[in-house]
């Protein structure tokens, strides 16, 4: 397998294609989905309305801002739980291009980088993130992101900059007035919230007297997290807006403010007071509430817990409070305290443990306390916050009947602490949850990642390792269940993890672990003793002139001596791989194994010889099924023999098939294309052939714009052909399992 399938960059170190055709079949690929030139200010990164990027960048724009640069890539919240990650791109000609998704709906934030640490802004997307200057953000619709989205024009409420001083220094705040918003109405200066300090903000209305006041949220930022992110990254602007637009939500003013500031609780009382002055708002503590992210969230549960009788309502995203609860504050707590309630993400959140440690101390202390249960997909992010927001707003200044935790989250289960560093293999693998840690090796690198079909489809992301004494590490998921593969990337030197004794043939810096469940079932080891046998058969190769190893696969109870020969299937790997792969890549043997236990799949052999030749039919007709017929109990009739291959190994099928019509019944192709129609018999196909299968990736697999053309070439020649639909997923060992999957079952039944 190619660096160039995984659509990602060649890190120094990892080999290159040997083979003429390999490096012919990728010529030929390159050439027809290059992107064209593109104008200066065509988008970057173009998104679809089902949520996939296309990217495409000139080099000569990123040269322009950084200079001369080897690899670069895309970093932003793609990974498992809205992680940072990097999307390595593949020099095209003239651009760097990529293509990754399904995104889920939500907001997603990226910058582009080259050689590891030479980033720079996307110029051609406006949209920005005013403490992260080289950020900008794209918005994936859907159902589930409805809340992130702009409230139509005019209806939402407003958002205004509120300037005070705190011990003589000025600090400033983001304060969103919802729609309608009444200002107070003119009247000597005077206490309390009838009495306007000044004339303060007008809104709608202001000319008539206003109501006796809005309750007031203030909204906490976090350690490394500004109160301008909660518009940027948290689109607290239109979740405000559009909670308000639907009714959910009693109108109040939400005040956003940097967090923890220079003289702590004095910065708080000094904020509340300022916005007391200014804005219609009521001052007593039955309509105040606190929350925060991160370190805010712990501010927000201190203000309420350690000085009861300040705000009613209390609620922590993802806050790092672990102790301060009082047992003898619990009475006051209790009676001041209407709601309190806690959030946090999965245990990639480093609240996840601070969490279960509080919910201990404040069952201990006898305090009321809600959970809103663990966010399964979210971590320590906006993604997890934008939802813990959306849940949380509708509970303040009102009666609600639902205490419970959202939909889908569940519960604490204890605190997650991964093996300490050095104690075990690496991958440590626990409820989809996976640690990598590296050796002491890479302990003076710059830059760690680890490379893995952990993105949507099985796509290629690298997550960001951290130094953790002499090694690096880090927890990454939830993964569904399936096969995993992964190398380590140090300063853009491609590794192999040496702790795993896992191994790929073809990559030798490749390793694999593997996640258990229903999903993954067909992918997993049968019993011991119970699947079929996996042998080596050496043959002599005429086009090579070398003598060659081909894998064999025979069914569980296969008899050398049964007077009808079994059925033969030849399964052909891709460029840059070699005759190993379908078996430590493609879980053939596992796949084979469960569908013959299963009954699905008629008792055959399956022989996964070497393509890498120039003349594939020849070594294919006078090599390998010579061989295979000399060794095993095979047929030679065509009605019960079968081919197929992925990529290149499926233009070498087509290329069979057109070359040999009839000499195979039936006829496969995974992510591979036919390729012109001049000279082809297509009557002698459609006679000859029982079954012509055909499988394709989505818009990630480079090879899609190919096999779509393709399509009607077929069709004007008349072939019969069947199309199993876009396979979701890259140019990756992820499609083609499935593509196994779905195809073995079929063979030897027409």
């Amino acid at each position: 397998m190619t660096l160039f399938h995984h659509g990602g960059l060649r890190p120094e170190g990892v080999r290159r294609l040997s083979a003429a055709i390999a490096a012919g079949v990728m010529a030929i690929a390159a050439v027809m989905v290059a992107p064209r030139p593109a104008a200066a200010d065509t988008p970057w990164l173009d998104v679809s309305d089902d949520g996939y990027v296309a990217i495409s960048i000139p080099a000569a724009s990123i040269e322009a801002k950084v200079g001369p640069v080897s690899e670069v890539m895309v970093e932003g919240n793609f990974g498992p739980s809205f992680a940072w990650a990097e999307y390595g791109l593949t020099r095209r000609g003239d651009v760097w291009w990529g293509a990754l998704g399904p995104l889920k709906p939500g907001l997603y934030s990226y910058q582009v980088t080259g050689d590891d640490s030479k980033s720079l802004k996307d110029p051609t997307n406006a949209a920005g993130v005013a403490s992260k200057p080289l950020w900008s953000t794209f918005l994936v619709a859907g159902d589930s992101a409805r809340l992130l989205a702009d409230a139509p024009e005019g209806q939402g409420g407003k958002v205004e900059t509120l300037t005070y001083e705190v011990k003589k220094q000025e600090r400033s705040a983001l304060v969103w007035t919802p729609p309608g918003y009444q200002a107070k109405a003119p009247g000597p200066k005077g206490p309390g919230p009838e009495g306007p300090k000044g004339p303060g903000p007008q809104g709608p209305g202001s000319e008539r007297p206003g109501p006796k006041g809005y309750p007031v949220l203030f909204l906490q930022s976090g350690d490394e997290v500004s109160a301008g992110d909660w518009l940027d990254l948290g689109r607290a602007k239109q979740i405000l807006d559009n909670l308000s637009i639907q009714g959910a939500v009693e109108p109040m003013v939400v005040v956003i403010s940097d967090g923890d500031g220079p003289t702590g609780d004095k910065d708080l009382k000094d904020l509340r007071k300022a916005v007391g002055d200014t804005y219609n708002v009521l001052r007593d503590p039955a309509h105040q509430a606190i929350a925060g992210v991160s370190e805010g969230g712990s501010q927000a549960l201190r203000a309420a817990l350690t000085t009861p009788g300040q705000f009613a309502y209390a609620g922590s995203f993802s806050g790092l409070l672990t102790d301060g609860v009082d047992r003898a504050k619990a009475g006051a707590i209790n009676r001041d305290l209407k709601l309190v309630r806690l959030y946090t993400g999965n245990v990639t959140d480093p609240a996840y443990n601070a969490t279960v440690r509080l919910t201990k101390a404040l069952k201990q202390a006898g305090i009321r306390y809600e959970f809103d249960g663990v966010n399964p997909d979210g971590g320590a992010n906006w993604g997890a916050w934008q939802e813990n927001l959306i849940d949380f707003v509708p509970r303040l200044f009102r009666n609600v009947s639902d205490h419970g935790p959202s939909a889908g989250h569940g519960p604490l289960k204890g605190e997650f602490t991964p093996p300490p560093a050095g104690t075990t293999p690496t991958p440590f693998v626990k409820d989809g949850f996976v640690t990598f840690e590296t050796s002491t090796d890479f302990k003076d690198a710059k830059h760690v990642t680890v490379w893995a079909n952990d993105a949507p489809g099985g796509s290629w992301l690298r997550i960001p390792m951290s130094r953790d004494g002499d090694r690096w590490r880090v927890t990454v998921g939830p993964l569904d269940p399936w096969f995993y593969y992964y190398q380590w990337i140090v300063d853009r030197v491609a590794a192999k993890d040496a702790s795993n004794p896992t191994k790929v043939t073809s990559e030798p810096n490749w390793s694999s672990f593997f996640i258990p469940g229903e999903r993954s079932r067909l992918l997993s080891d049968v019993p011991e003793g119970k699947g079929g046998k996996v042998e080596s058969l050496t043959y002599h190769s005429d086009v090579a002139n070398q003598d060659r190893t081909a894998l064999v696969w025979t069914p569980p109870g296969y008899d050398p001596d049964r007077a009808e020969p079994y059925p033969v299937f030849y399964l052909q790997h891709g460029s840059g791989q070699s005759y190993t792969d379908w078996v430590e890549m493609g879980r053939a043997k596992q796949i084979l194994d469960h569908q013959f236990l299963d009954g699905d799949l008629v008792p055959m052999v399956v022989v996964m010889g070497n393509g890498n030749v120039p003349d594939f039919n020849k070594e294919l007709l006078d090599n390998i099924v010579p061989a295979a017929r000399a060794h095993y109990n095979v047929s030679s009739d065509p009605s019960q023999q079968a081919l197929a291959g992925l990529s290149m190994g499926g233009v070498q099928t087509l290329g069979v098939l057109k070359a040999y019509p009839g000499r195979f019944a039936y006829v496969a192709a995974f992510s591979a294309w036919f390729g012109s129609g001049t000279g082809v018999d297509a009557a002698a196909i459609n006679n000859g052939t029982k079954l012509l299968r055909l499988y394709v990736g989505d818009q990630t697999d480079f090879v899609q714009p190919l096999f779509l053309a393709s399509l009607p070439t077929l069709d004007g020649l008349g072939i019969r052909y069947e199309f199993d639909g876009v396979t979701p997923g890259p140019h990756g060992w992820d499609v083609w399992q499935k593509n196994l999957i779905d195809l073995a079952p079929r063979l030897f039944k027409r």
